[in-house]
């Protein structure tokens, strides 16, 4: 199977990637998070991304796209929805890309991660899958998110502290504060 993964960071990846490979799939990683805010949380998230990909021989598409204007616009004024945005936007941009690509099917590292919200990724990647006549490859990646969190860590690799955008950093302090 030809399958693209899209890929949210470097550390979501890790047991992703080395599920997939264990099932015989061997995935082409695709950057694409217009989410992602400030610039230099994009970039740290991107180059690691970069450098591990080609530490462990995967390629890598990168959509290399700061968003900022075009999220928030696209969020305004319902900011508290905005996931259910994020998720379409990204799925979408797969999806096109594996279809226009020769791919079988693709998926994506948000499945591995317990803070997520697991129906919007399906939702969107489904919907996207539909529009473009490309598979959406669904695995729950979540029981290996510790054990993929603790590699990323003994690897050295940017550990992030929120979702991405400007408003789950937000959220962060909020709760941070309580």
């Amino acid at each position: 199977m030809k399958l693209l993964l899209h890929t949210c960071c470097a550390p979501c990846s890790v047991k992703c990637i080395d599920t997939l490979r264990g099932e015989g799939i061997e995935p082409d990683l695709y950057w694409f998070n217009p989410n992602i805010h400030p610039f230099t949380e994009y970039r740290s998230r991107r180059d690691t991304l970069v450098s591990y990909a080609q530490s462990i021989g995967a390629p890598l598409l990168l959509e290399d796209v700061y968003g900022l204007r075009s999220f928030v616009q696209a969020v305004c004024p319902d900011f508290d929805n905005r996931c259910t945005y994020c998720y379409s936007v990204r799925m979408s941009a797969a999806a096109r890309y594996a279809a226009e690509h020769g791919y079988d099917g693709f998926s994506t590292t948000l499945l591995i991660s317990p803070y997520q919200n697991h129906e919007g990724i399906q939702t969107a990647a489904r919907q996207a899958a539909e529009e473009y006549g490309v598979a959406f490859v669904y695995r729950d990646f979540r029981p290996y998110f510790r054990e993929g969190q603790q590699i990323a860590r003994d690897l050295g690799l940017y550990m992030q502290k929120y979702c991405g955008c400007v408003f789950s950093e937000e959220d962060r302090y909020k709760k941070k504060k309580k």
